[in-house]
């Protein structure tokens, strides 16, 4: 695993800092619109795991790039994947019980979605590589 996290910490396999960035990134925007969730019983389970799951995402990336074995890399990055499809079903659980209006949830979807498919991804080519 030395010359993959050696690959991971340069930046060659898709720029590791980038997608760092932008799981944090996407952290901070559920965090910010769990703080605007009605106060009622349906939002607040709804709101707790929808922001347990998305801040786990950026989490278990950052411990996937710092894995001390190939074996742990592809581990650690399996659950950042299910974390962002956990993510995804939260929010559609939103948009769907009326929660919140879909036009609000339909941007942090979409960055679910797009997290999840280039988690799933990066697992792959791992894999492949092992």
């Amino acid at each position: 695993m030395g010359s993959e996290k050696a690959k991971v910490e340069n930046g060659e396999k898709g720029h590791p800092q980038e997608l760092k960035d932008r799981t944090q990134a996407f952290a901070l925007r559920v965090i910010r619109m769990t703080q605007a969730l009605p106060r009622n019983r349906e939002a607040d389970v709804i709101g707790k795991q929808v922001l347990r799951s998305a801040t786990s995402v950026g989490a278990n990336y950052r411990s996937a790039c710092r894995g001390r074995s190939k074996a742990e890399f592809i581990a650690k990055l399996g659950i950042a994947e299910e974390e962002a499809d956990e993510t995804c079903y939260w929010l559609e659980l939103l948009i769907q019980s009326g929660v919140m209006g879909k036009a609000k949830l339909e941007p942090l979807l979409q960055e679910a979605k797009e997290l999840t498919a280039i988690l799933t991804a990066a697992g792959r080519t791992a894999k492949k590589r092992k």
